[in-house]
């Protein structure tokens, strides 16, 4: 392996010429290995012979050579023939992964185009997820259980709801501590000159344009940047990662999956193919997987997760690419040639939530049995804003296959493979089935839903005999009673704003804070 020095024992022997010797300086020539030998000792035979007596000679006496000003350089030789010198050569450990030396940067993202509706009125890593959760809670929550504290979010789109999240459950003064690290967002912002007055153009222009900070003084001891996307779930020891990448002397690691022919496959931001994508099959066994597993996924899939040296980041960022935006598509593509780019191969459960499609398949998976993702874990959890509700009622009720969050109220309903978030309420008679409830920001009184009920208006969430299948319930909709939310016509494609729902792939999206009317049917 590249980098490896491989030696035949534990002693390296240097073999002197005692005639070559100059006054002022060495003049034998000792070849040594590339692997070099720092701090060793040699003690050869310095008061017997012919060298003695030129010692003596240019110094006065042994008590004189002593008694020499320190920072004068001269140089000694044995002067026994053929006379071996041993070195111990040392015993170097292996590097470990410091958590306080490196520093995540999680992207917020974009517009966040292909989850609209749900980023109308958000950023894509504050959609919420799994009932009680946030998107921005999976990355956060992979640093804290890896020892990470010193983590910053770059955000540019809707970014109100996200720094709300971040300051209510990541601070110093409640929620989780970060000790001597700490958690900033930091929104784009107009710099003086040209280029200061663009928005984030990508991913490694937001990084590039927050540099200077990277540089500050409480940075100076940070070695590796992590930079992580804010809208992927999965669960992952970054220490892990960024030990692979200690091991390998990379300048850049990639984390990747290995996938099969049915993944959407990523090559630095490219998505080949037919012949292009059969053209990039590899042999996944090198990366530690079995020849059936290797069989089955052939491809290697960027995570759009990367470590970078601190020196090779701001160099390429200021000297190298100064006009690229992007890390995937432009950086690293270009970095193969001239930097050492390894990869770390994730063998575990990741998904991207990228559209409504993925982003729906992702919550109802969590409801199958038994899920392959699961946010509890004693060891790794996923924290979240804590929330002080009380326990969900259940009042004779049926639910299979799903998650219901805490502060619910479920009167004599149905409930199927869905996931129903926290404060929802679900009236008599209601059947829902594979659909993704956000719940609400807030509570309506019983007087209150009375008073609304007797106007004829409708109360935040579901009301008696409504029926809704395959369907997003975005926070605080207010769907009245004997609503049929099923899309019997298989629509794939709609955008009806003013009646309050979209269609994206055949599922059905209502927003959030609209009102269904009694009687609707979608």
């Amino acid at each position: 392996m590249a980098g490896t020095l491989q030696m035949a024992g534990s002693i390296a022997g240097l073999r002197v010429n005692p005639n070559a010797y100059q006054r002022g300086g060495v003049g034998a020539s000792i070849a040594i290995a590339p692997s070099a030998i720092f701090g060793d000792r040699v003690s050869p035979s310095l008061k017997k012979g012919f060298l003695a007596d030129k010692f003596v000679g240019d110094h006065g006496s042994w008590k004189s050579y002593k008694r020499k000003r320190s920072g004068e350089a001269f140089s000694v030789l044995t002067d026994v023939p053929n006379e071996i010198l041993t070195l111990q050569v040392p015993k170097f450990e292996k590097p470990i992964a410091d958590p306080k030396s490196v520093c995540s940067v999680i992207l917020g993202g974009g517009a966040g185009t292909r989850l609209f509706p749900l980023t109308r009125r958000r950023a894509k890593p504050a959609v919420p997820i799994g009932g009680c959760y946030r998107l921005i809670d999976v990355p956060m929550s992979n640093c804290i259980n890896s020892g990470i504290n010193k983590i910053f979010i770059l955000t540019q789109f809707n970014s109100a709801s996200l720094n709300r999240h971040i300051a209510r459950t990541y601070s110093f003064g409640n929620g989780v501590n970060f000790g001597d690290g700490f958690v900033e967002p930091l929104a784009a912002t107009q710099t003086p000159g040209e280029d200061g007055m663009k928005w984030f153009q990508g991913t490694a222009d937001a990084v590039r344009q927050f540099s200077w900070l990277f540089e500050d003084a409480k940075n100076k001891h940070i070695e590796h940047f992590l930079i992580l996307s804010g809208d992927h779930l999965y669960r992952m020891d970054y220490m892990d990662f960024i030990q692979r990448h200690i091991d390998t002397g990379a300048d850049i690691t990639i984390s990747c999956v290995p996938m099969d022919d049915r993944g959407r496959v990523q090559y630095f931001s490219e998505k080949p193919k037919g012949a292009d994508l059969k053209a990039m099959e590899v042999d996944t066994t090198i990366l530690g997987l079995s020849p059936q597993e290797a069989e089955k996924m052939p491809y290697i899939a960027s995570m759009g997760i990367y470590v970078f040296r601190t020196d090779v980041l701001l160099k390429l960022l200021r000297w190298r690419y100064p006009t690229a935006n992007d890390f995937g598509s432009e950086i690293i593509p270009a970095c193969t040639k001239e930097y050492n780019v390894q990869a770390y191969l994730f063998n575990d459960y990741w998904e991207d939530i990228g559209t409504i499609k993925s982003f729906f398949d992702a919550n109802l998976a969590l409801a199958a049995q038994p899920p392959k993702f699961h946010f509890y874990d004693p060891m790794k959890p996923i924290f979240t804003s804590p929330q002080f509700l009380p326990p969900t009622k259940i009042e004779k009720c049926q639910v299979l296959d799903s998650i219901i969050s805490h502060g619910c109220f479920l009167r004599e309903c149905k409930v199927e493979h869905s996931i129903i978030g926290i404060r929802s309420r679900l009236e008599y008679g209601t059947e829902l089935k594979e659909t993704m409830m956000m719940g609400a920001d807030y509570y309506e009184t019983e007087a209150e839903i009375a008073s609304l009920l007797a106007e004829g208006k409708v109360p935040i969430g579901v009301g008696e005999n409504t029926k809704i299948r395959n369907c997003i319930i975005d926070k605080n909709a207010r769907i009245g009673k004997n609503v049929m939310i099923v899309n019997s016509d298989n629509v794939e494609e709609a955008e009806r704003p003013s009646e309050g729902f979209y269609i994206r792939s055949g599922i059905t999206v209502i927003l959030k804070n609209s009102r269904i009317k009694d009687g609707t049917v979608i």
